[in-house]
C-alpha cells in the first residue's frame, strides 16, 4: 500500500471518529435511542429541585420585591385594620369597584391570602438560605486561608524583589505584618497565606438575618397584636374595653382579656391651617387635648397631647390621631314642642376643606295621625359656607375651618329601618321606606346658621341648629413586635453596609533562595470584586516589609522591584 492510501485512510478515519465525537457532544434528543434519554426526576427529584429554587438567592429576591410590590396597595387603598371610617367613605366614593376590591381584599391587604402566601414562601426561602450560607461560613473561619498559588505571577496584583535577608527571616516577618494588618495568617512551606474581609460575609449573613428578624417581628405583631378605632367627641371620653370600639381587630392571641387598662378624655381638639398663599388650607398641626388615666382608677388623671405621628404610649399599647372632623348638634321637637331628640351627631369629611355629610336620625318621634313615625334628616356641614351658595349650586366649604359653618338638612318621614336588628350605616339615611318631606310644592331642604331653626311642614314639628363640636378618631394599637422589628430594620442596614464597603481578600508572600544565595521575594493579592485597593494594600505591605527584607542595592530605587496590576 502507497503512503498516499495510508494518508487518505488515516484522514478517513480521523473523520469518522470526529463525527463520532461529535455525536456525542450533541445535545439533541436522539429519538431512535430511548435508553439514552435522561431519567424522570420521580416525585423525591421534583420536591429537592423544588427546594433548591426555594431557598436560591435569585427567588429569595424575587419574592421580597414580590412582597414590596404587594404592599403598594395596602398604602394607596384604605385599610380596614387602621381605618375603617376611611374605608366606608371610600366605598361610598367607588361603588362601582368596591365589590371587586373586597374581593380581592384590598382592603385587608396584609392578611390577606395572596400577601400571606408571599410572605410565608420568603421566609421559607429566607431560612432555607441562611441556615447552610451560615454553616459553610463557620466551616471558613475553622479553616485556614488557602495556601499560595504554585505561579504568584498570575494573581491579578503582583510584586517581587531581591533581598540579602535569610528565607526564613522573611517568612516570619512577613507572617507578623499580616498579623499586625489583622489579616489571618499561617505559614505554610516557603510561603505565607492571609485572608481578610471575613466581615463582608458576615455583613451579608446580618443583613439575610435582620430580614429573616424582620419578618418574625411582623408575623408576631400579626398574631399577638391588635387594633381597634374610636370615634371621640369633645368632652367625651374612652376606656379601653371591647365594647367602647367602634370596630376591633384582634389576633390568635390577643383579645378582649389581654388589653391593657386605661382610657382617656378629650378635652378639646385644635386645628391650624395655612390661610394665605398657594397652600391655603393647608393642615398645619393637629392637637388632640387629653386627659388620660392607667388601670382601674380613673380618678387620678393626667394632661397630655396626642399629635399625627406623636402617639400616646400607654402601657404596650400606643393611641394615634388618625382622623377628625365636626359633629353638628340639633335639637328636634315633634308637634307638641316636646324634645325628641338632641345632641351632636358626626359627620363624615369629603374633601380637603372639609365639606361633611351625615345623618340625623330621630328614631324615638312617636306617632302622628295614630301611626309610629320617625325622621330621618340627610345633611351636609359646611365649616366655611360659600355667600352665594344655594341648594341648587352646592354648599361645598371654602376652608376647613369653621369660619361661617352652614347645616343644610333635608327632611324625611317613614321608617328607619333601625328596628330591623339589620347593621345600618350610621352616617348614611335608607329611604328605601321614608318619603321626602315637601314645602310649598318643592322638597323640604334648608340651610341653617348655628342659632337657627326650621319648621318643618306637615305639622312634624321643628328642628333647631345648635351649633357644633369637634370630633377627633383614634386608632389603639398594640404590637409586641416593633421594637424587633425596628432592631432588625437597622442591623439589616449595617450589614448592608458591610456587605458592600468591606471586601475580602487574600495575600501571599513567598521567599526562596535563589543560585546566588539572595532570596528572592514574591507578593501577591487577590479580591473577591475588582478594585483597585487590593494594589494599593500590596504596595503598602511591600514597602513595610522593607524593614525586615530590604531591597538589594541595585533595586533601591524602586523598593518594590515590579509591581503589576492586571484586570480581565
Amino acid at each position: 500500500m502507497s503512503n498516499t492510501d495510508t494518508g487518505t485512510g488515516a484522514k478517513a478515519q480521523q473523520q469518522l471518529d470526529d463525527e463520532a465525537a461529535a455525536e456525542r457532544l450533541s445535545t439533541a434528543p436522539v429519538e431512535e435511542r430511548p435508553e439514552d434519554t435522561v431519567p424522570a426526576l420521580g416525585v423525591v427529584g421534583w420536591l429537592r429541585w423544588t427546594w433548591r429554587q426555594l431557598t436560591s438567592m435569585r427567588v429569595a429576591l424575587i419574592l421580597l420585591f414580590l412582597l414590596s410590590l404587594a404592599a403598594v396597595p395596602g398604602s394607596l387603598i384604605p385599610q380596614t385594620s387602621s381605618n375603617a371610617l376611611r374605608v366606608q367613605q371610600w366605598k361610598a366614593a367607588h361603588s362601582t369597584v368596591a365589590p371587586l376590591y373586597e374581593k380581592l381584599q384590598l382592603f385587608d391587604v396584609y392578611s390577606s391570602v395572596w400577601f400571606s402566601a408571599i410572605y410565608i414562601l420568603l421566609f421559607v426561602s429566607l431560612a432555607g438560605c441562611i441556615v447552610p450560607r451560615s454553616w459553610q461560613f463557620v466551616g471558613v473561619l475553622r479553616s485556614r486561608p488557602p495556601a499560595a498559588p504554585r505561579n504568584l505571577t498570575r494573581m491579578p496584583v503582583y510584586a517581587t524583589w531581591r533581598t540579602d535577608a535569610a528565607a526564613a527571616d522573611v517568612t516570619a516577618a512577613a507572617e507578623r505584618l499580616l498579623g499586625r494588618r489583622r489579616f489571618r495568617a499561617h505559614t505554610a512551606g516557603d510561603a505565607v497565606a492571609s485572608e481578610k474581609g471575613y466581615l463582608r460575609e458576615v455583613g451579608n449573613l446580618l443583613f439575610h438575618i435582620s430580614l429573616f428578624g424582620l419578618l418574625i417581628a411582623m408575623a408576631w405583631g400579626s398574631v399577638a397584636g391588635g387594633q381597634g378605632g374610636k370615634l371621640v367627641l369633645e368632652g367625651q371620653g374612652f376606656s379601653n374595653t371591647m365594647t367602647q370600639y367602634d370596630d376591633f381587630n384582634g389576633a390568635a392571641f390577643y383579645g378582649a382579656d389581654d388589653l391593657d387598662a386605661f382610657g382617656f378624655k378629650l378635652d378639646g381638639f385644635s386645628a391650624t391651617y395655612q390661610t394665605k398663599g398657594d397652600q391655603l388650607g393647608t393642615p398645619r398641626d393637629f392637637t388632640a387635648h387629653i386627659r388620660y388615666w392607667t388601670g382601674t382608677d380613673n380618678s387620678k388623671l393626667r394632661k397630655g397631647t396626642i399629635k399625627v405621628n406623636e402617639p400616646l404610649e400607654v402601657a404596650d399599647s400606643k393611641v394615634y390621631l388618625i382622623g377628625h372632623g365636626y359633629s353638628p348638634v340639633v335639637t328636634v321637637r315633634n308637634a307638641k314642642g316636646e324634645v325628641v331628640f338632641q345632641g351632636p351627631t358626626p359627620f363624615l369629611p369629603q374633601d380637603n376643606n372639609l365639606t361633611s355629610t351625615g345623618a340625623i336620625k330621630v328614631g324615638d318621634y312617636g306617632t302622628k295621625d295614630g301611626k309610629k313615625v320617625q325622621l330621618g334628616f340627610s345633611g351636609i356641614f359646611s365649616p366655611t359656607a360659600p355667600v352665594s351658595a344655594s341648594m341648587a349650586t352646592g354648599w361645598n366649604s371654602l376652608f376647613p375651618a369653621a369660619a361661617d359653618p352652614k347645616l343644610i338638612i333635608t327632611a324625611y318621614a317613614g321608617d328607619l329601618g333601625t328596628d330591623a336588628g339589620l347593621p345600618q350605616n350610621v352616617y348614611q339615611l335608607d329611604i328605601a321606606h321614608m318619603k321626602q318631606l315637601s314645602q310649598d310644592g318643592n322638597k323640604a331642604a334648608v340651610a341653617l346658621k348655628p342659632g337657627q331653626g326650621w319648621t318643618l311642614p306637615d305639622g312634624y314639628g321643628t328642628i333647631s341648629f345648635d351649633g357644633y363640636q369637634q370630633w377627633a378618631s383614634f386608632n389603639i394599637a398594640h404590637r409586641p413586635g416593633n421594637s424587633v422589628a425596628l432592631g432588625s430594620a437597622a442591623l439589616a442596614v449595617l450589614g448592608l453596609i458591610g456587605s458592600l464597603l468591606i471586601q475580602r481578600r487574600r495575600i501571599w508572600v513567598r521567599a526562596t533562595e535563589a543560585e546566588d544565595g539572595t532570596t528572592v521575594v514574591e507578593m501577591a493579592g487577590l479580591a473577591r470584586s475588582e478594585s483597585a485597593r487590593i494594589a494599593e494594600e500590596l504596595a503598602d505591605l511591600a514597602v513595610a516589609l522593607q524593614d525586615d527584607a530590604p531591597a538589594l542595592p541595585e533595586e533601591s530605587e524602586t523598593p518594590v522591584n515590579e509591581l503589576t496590576e492586571k484586570r480581565g
